[in-house]
């Protein structure tokens, strides 16, 4: 009967979300489950939420009703960091049928006895102190790259985050595991691996359930260059005291590791960076770029920061503002401070009218725009790779190079999942940036 039966599912969130989904839809389809698009019509949907912001949170009930208004006698399913936080809340969503917790989603098919409907959402849901064990994942066949997922959860305590809450203790998959992963997805023929996780700079915590490390990043880091197969290899998000000299040196030598760095800031405000409890000062992330640049001219770095957090004054925020303006970075990625419960921040005083923070979002996002702009500028004329994806955008296929310049060129399905080099030549009133073939392919006119 099952062999039938359509699953489609729906991703919010960061890229370990990704890699966490792919491998539960694999999960779906060894039981005989055929995998849909989100948009047509399935027996089951599954929803892997996202707890980061509170616009994520509201989103959900609006993928829900999307989801409904294709069949609306699916069976709904919801996992994720939301489905660990507030189970009950979501359960009670209109639709949602059964609602699975942080250890329970990998085991979703268990949990499927028949797909009748429910008055009201089922609820299997651990305490997050239960999850203490690994469950690798990585993701293949959504996107021309994958997201390699070798880390989970986080020991920090920063005061705005509910991530400890939602994934639990830092915690590592093995490195054989790891490399092991890493070659499955080099012989599908994928070109591009993303390693992904919550506090990846963690790596080899936990990796046999202790909470030494037995490996760490940087090991890790070594190990996969000498993996077959793979022609590029990316760094997403690491804290920047867990990026050591050593990691960005091999990177800048590395014939497989490309010059982008993902490296979260919060805020230029020492002030603020004691107030998040995050576990470095300005100084150290000054340095880590500085060091980047000096080994790496021409590498890629993005910057997470949050706007509005409680306590930042206007001086704060200027503070911010003019730090990262100076600072020889090439994007932003902009959060505006939302008050998540159970956290230690949404008990503090000085709390930023929403207004400001918005106001003070929006600067940054500008700035944002210009310094991506100006990094652009600066390659022009430069010899790059670029792998392009697998979408017709209006007629146009993207691509981005190995320092992460986002580029186009009428659309030609036969340059999907290619490599090639190029040379950079204008950006166009998209800020997208032009480019020749430095070797014309045959299958291009």
């Amino acid at each position: 009967m099952r062999i039938q039966q359509k699953v489609a599912f729906y991703t919010l969130g960061c890229k370990l979300n990704f890699s966490e989904t792919s491998t539960i839809a694999r999960g779906f389809q060894d039981k005989g489950f055929t995998r849909v698009d989100f948009n047509e019509k399935a027996d089951i949907y599954v929803i892997n939420t996202c707890s980061v912001t509170d616009n994520a949170d509201k989103r959900f009930k609006t993928i829900v009703k999307s989801a409904l208004k294709q069949n609306d006698q699916a069976f709904l399913i919801a996992i994720g960091c939301y489905a660990q936080l507030k189970p009950e809340e979501l359960a009670k969503v209109d639709g949602v049928d059964l609602v699975l917790g942080a250890t329970e989603k990998f085991n979703v098919t268990d949990y499927i006895n028949d797909l009748s409907k429910n008055d009201k959402g089922e609820v299997h849901s651990c305490e997050i102190s239960d999850a203490n064990f690994y469950e690798g994942s990585y993701s293949i066949g959504d996107r021309t790259r994958a997201f390699l997922k070798v880390q989970d959860g986080c020991d920090y305590k920063c005061t705005y985050c509910t991530i400890p809450l939602a994934r639990g203790i830092s915690r590592s998959d093995t490195l054989e595991n790891v490399l092991q992963n890493a070659k499955e997805i080099s012989e599908r023929g994928i070109k591009e691996i993303v390693l992904t996780g919550v506090n990846i700079g963690d790596y080899g915590k936990g990796e046999f359930g202790n909470k030494k490390h037995e490996h760490t990043f940087f090991e890790l880091v070594q190990a996969l260059e000498n993996v077959d197969g793979i022609h590029r290899l990316r760094i997403s998000s690491i804290e920047p005291n867990l990026l050591k000299d050593k990691t960005i040196d091999f990177v800048a030598n590395s014939k497989t590791f490309v010059p982008h760095f993902h490296i979260p800031l919060q805020s230029g405000s020492d002030d603020l960076l004691k107030r998040m409890k995050r576990r470095y000062l300005s100084n150290t992330y000054t340095n880590r770029v500085l060091q980047i640049k000096e080994t790496m001219p021409n590498a890629c770095i993005g910057v997470d920061v949050i706007v509005g957090f409680p306590g930042e004054t206007d001086a704060h925020f200027l503070e911010t503002y003019n730090y990262l303006n100076e600072l020889d970075i090439s994007y932003l990625h902009v959060f505006t401070y939302s008050e998540r419960p159970n956290t230690e921040a949404v008990l503090m005083d000085q709390v930023v009218p929403k207004n400001v923070r918005h106001k003070r979002s929006k600067m940054l996002r500008g700035l944002s725009v210009k310094k991506r702009r100006a990094f652009y500028e600066s390659q022009l004329g430069n010899d790059l790779t670029v792998l392009f994806e697998n979408e017709n955008k209006e007629g146009y296929i993207h691509g981005f190079t190995e320092n992460y310049v986002k580029v186009k060129t009428p659309w030609n399905p036969e340059l999907v999942n290619t490599l090639h080099p190029i040379k950079l030549r204008e950006i166009d009133e998209d800020g997208i940036v032009k480019f020749e073939f430095v070797k014309q392919p045959d299958f291009v006119a």
